[in-house]
C-alpha cells in the first residue's frame, strides 16, 4: 500500500489532480467538487475542443478557486494519459463506456474500452511517480450480475465481498466490462506498493447532470418516463439508486482520506421502475405519461425480445428483489445519501429545464 501521508491535502498548492472522462455525467460532478476546493484539476476528454462537451466545465472553472487544464485522451491509447497525469498525486479514473442498449458490437463497444482503458491509466500511473492513490468508477455491476444472485448471498444483500459471477460477453456484457476492468485495476495495483487503490461501486446514478449534452444510460432511463416508453406500464425491475452529487462526494472522500481504503456500494436505496414512476407522478402531476401499472412478468417476456431486452435477462431480473448493505460506504467515507426520490425528482426537473423532455403545462416544477 501506497503512504498514507501520500495523499494530497485539499488546496491548489498541492500538485495537481486528474479526472479522466471529466466531461462526462459523473465526472463533471466531480471536477465541480475539486474546484470548489481549490485544487488544480487535470481533464481527459477525446476532444477538447467540443464544446458540446467543455463548455460546463470551463464555466465551473471560471467560477471557483480552483484551476483546470483539459486534455485529449483515449482509452484506447496506451501513452495517451502520460501527459495529462504529469505532477498528479491523486488519479480519478471515471472514463469508461455506459452502453446498454443498441450494443452491435460488445467486445469493440465494452469490453475493450473498460478494459484496455483501466490497463493504460493504469501504467500511466506507474510511469507517473507523482501518483500516490488511484479512485476507480466500478459498479455494483461489478457486484453482481443478476438480481437472482441475491439468494447466493446469504444475508439478502450484496455488500463489498461480492462479486459479479454470473455476465458474460454475451449476457449483460456492460457488466461483465465492468467486472473485468476492476478486477484488473486490483490486480494491477497489487504488482507495486508506491500507489493505493480505492474502489467506489455505486448503483444506478441518477440526479441532475451539469451539461444539457451529458449522455448516459441514467439520462436516457429518465427521458423515458417523460416521453411515454412507460405509458402502459412499466416491469418490475429493480435497482440500487444514488445521486450523482452522493457519488461525486463519494469519489472525494475516497481520494482525499488517508486511511480510505477498498471497495465502497454506493447505494441510497432500492427503486423499480413502478416506484420510479410513482415519485415522478407525486411531484409531477398527470401531464406525463408517467407509468401506473405494473407489466406482468409473462407479458413482459412476450414483448422484451422484440424490444430488445433478452429473455435470460428478464428471467433473471423481473421480478426479483435487490438489496444492498451500504454500511460501509457510510463508515469509510462518511456519506449520507440523499433519498433516492431527491435524485429522481431532480433529475427530471433538470431535463425538463434543459429542454430534453417537453413541458405539458405550466407548474411543472411544483413539488
Amino acid at each position: 500500500m501506497a503512504e498514507q501521508a501520500a495523499v494530497p491535502e485539499e488546496g491548489a498548492a498541492t500538485g495537481a489532480v486528474l479526472v479522466t472522462g471529466a466531461g462526462g455525467y459523473v465526472g463533471s460532478w466531480i471536477v465541480k467538487r475539486l474546484l470548489e476546493r481549490g485544487f488544480r484539476v487535470h481533464g481527459t476528454l477525446r476532444d477538447p475542443a467540443d464544446a458540446r462537451r467543455t463548455t460546463h466545465l470551463r464555466t465551473l472553472s471560471d467560477a471557483a478557486p480552483g484551476r483546470l487544464t483539459l486534455f485529449a485522451a483515449d482509452l484506447l491509447d496506451p501513452g495517451g494519459f502520460d501527459a495529462a497525469m504529469a505532477g498528479c498525486r491523486l488519479v480519478f479514473h471515471t472514463a469508461s463506456p455506459f452502453i446498454a442498449r443498441g450494443v452491435r458490437d460488445p467486445v469493440r463497444d465494452l469490453v475493450e474500452p473498460a478494459e484496455q482503458g483501466t490497463r493504460n491509466v493504469l501504467g500511466a500511473v506507474d510511469r507517473t511517480p507523482s501518483v500516490r492513490r488511484v479512485v476507480l468508477t466500478s459498479s455494483v455491476a461489478a457486484v453482481y450480475g443478476d438480481a437472482t444472485e441475491l439468494a447466493q448471498t446469504g444475508s439478502g444483500r450484496f455488500d463489498e465481498s461480492h462479486w459479479n459471477r454470473s455476465s458474460s460477453v454475451r449476457h449483460q456484457p456492460y457488466s461483465w466490462s465492468k467486472t473485468l476492468a476492476e478486477r484488473l485495476a486490483w490486480e494491477l495495483a497489487g504488482r507495486q506498493d508506491r500507489w493505493d487503490l480505492v474502489v467506489v461501486n455505486p448503483g444506478l446514478v441518477l440526479g441532475p447532470a451539469l451539461s444539457p449534452h451529458a449522455t448516459s444510460e441514467s439520462v436516457a432511463l429518465m427521458r423515458d418516463f417523460g416521453t411515454g416508453y412507460y405509458r402502459f406500464g412499466a416491469p418490475a425491475l429493480e435497482w440500487g439508486v444514488v445521486d450523482v452529487r452522493d457519488v461525486a462526494e463519494a469519489h472525494l472522500q475516497a481520494g482525499l482520506r488517508p486511511a480510505a481504503s477498498g471497495r465502497h456500494i454506493l447505494v441510497a436505496e432500492t427503486l423499480g421502475l413502478p416506484g420510479i414512476g410513482r415519485i415522478l407522478r407525486e411531484h409531477f402531476g398527470d401531464r406525463y405519461p408517467f407509468p401506473r401499472f405494473v407489466v406482468p412478468k409473462p407479458l413482459v417476456m412476450l414483448l422484451g425480445p422484440a424490444m430488445g431486452i433478452p429473455l435470460a435477462y428478464i428471467a433473471r431480473n423481473v421480478g426479483h428483489e435487490v438489496r444492498f448493505d451500504n454500511r460501509y460506504a457510510r463508515q469509510d467515507l462518511g456519506i449520507d445519501f440523499r433519498p433516492a426520490a431527491e435524485a429522481v425528482v431532480d433529475h427530471f426537473r433538470q431535463l425538463l429545464e434543459d429542454g430534453l423532455v417537453g413541458r405539458r403545462a405550466s407548474g411543472d416544477d411544483a413539488d
